[in-house]
């Protein structure tokens, strides 16, 4: 019988590298919202993948930001510097061949004792293939990477490799989980993720910064999954932007999260959706607790 490995990786990197693109490929399943805009994740959350002795328990983290430092960038900042801690390997995620100083200081920060893979993902994307070997060994020469695997995320190439090479460095003991178990998010947090998820997709560059997704009630009642929700804005202005002409972009956004939640939860599903106003929630880091952000993290 083989012996049984089970260990923790943490996923991070910059904002929009594919970090949950990345999981849900890997987990052939949907556990984390993805759009093209940064800052789609803002919570760490666990995905775990058991295959025979082998169970690997994802950390998956927000990117980390550079702009504009406001209270909700600060707290995504520290929960993804934090999941590069305690854990036993870490896949540092970039976007193509983008490199920099700031990735660097960023990995040195990372305990000796720590494997680290550098994953480059969207290689699908590279419009001339012949820089990814030059990259590839110009990472190399800094010696500070276990391994180094391109991939594309969204395609899958390249991800059965990753998954080898994290086996490869998963430390022997038993499960943390039980077999079946996927994710160790709630069905209440999926609910509001599936519905900001939906707000990012319909709404311009900025506006889905300034908005948060609260469920306050989630009830099972004959069958029928009940779920009433709150999208909180910023301004006055943002709520008539959310909403649309005669209700029509919420209307959009909710019939899209029900169908979605419907097939998630295997349930009916009866979605209420209100838009409520917050003046600068985003930036008032006594107001984040209150809106789901657990800044001791």
């Amino acid at each position: 019988m083989n012996e049984l490995k089970s260990g923790y990786v943490s996923i991070v990197g910059k904002t929009n590298a594919g970090k949950s693109t990345l999981l849900n490929k890997i987990l052939g399943q949907k556990i984390a919202i993805t759009s093209r805009k940064p800052q789609t994740t803002r919570h760490r959350f666990l995905g775990i993948k058991t295959e025979g002795p082998n169970q690997i328990v994802f950390v998956d983290t927000p990117g980390f930001h550079t702009g504009e430092k406001r209270a909700l960038n600060r707290y995504m900042n520290k929960v993804a510097s934090n999941a590069m801690r305690g854990v036993d390997i870490v896949l540092y995620v970039v976007d193509s061949l983008r490199w920099s100083e700031e990735d660097i200081s960023r990995i040195q920060s990372i305990s000796q004792e720590t494997f680290i893979i550098l994953v480059i993902n969207k290689t699908d994307k590279l419009e001339d293939k012949n820089l990814l070997l030059p990259f590839i060994q110009e990472r190399s020469d800094e010696d500070i990477f276990t391994n180094i695997i391109p991939i594309s995320a969204l395609k899958g190439n390249g991800v059965e490799d990753l998954i080898n090479s994290i086996i490869i460095k998963l430390p022997h003991g038993e499960h943390l989980y039980p077999e079946d178990q996927v994710t160790d998010i709630s069905e209440k947090f999926l609910a509001s993720e599936v519905i900001r998820e939906k707000c990012i997709m319909r709404l311009g560059d900025e506006l889905p910064y300034r908005i948060s997704v609260a469920i306050e009630k989630f009830t099972l009642n004959k069958n029928i999954t009940h779920i009433d929700s709150v999208i909180y804005v910023e301004k006055q202005s943002q709520k008539g932007m959310l909403i649309g002409q005669s209700g029509s972009r919420l209307k959009s956004i909710g019939t899209a999260s029900r169908k979605e939640l419907e097939e998630l939860l295997d349930s009916k599903v009866m979605l209420k959706i209100w838009v409520k106003v917050k003046s600068g929630w985003s930036d008032n880091e006594s107001v984040l607790p209150s809106m789901g952000y657990d800044l001791s993290k």
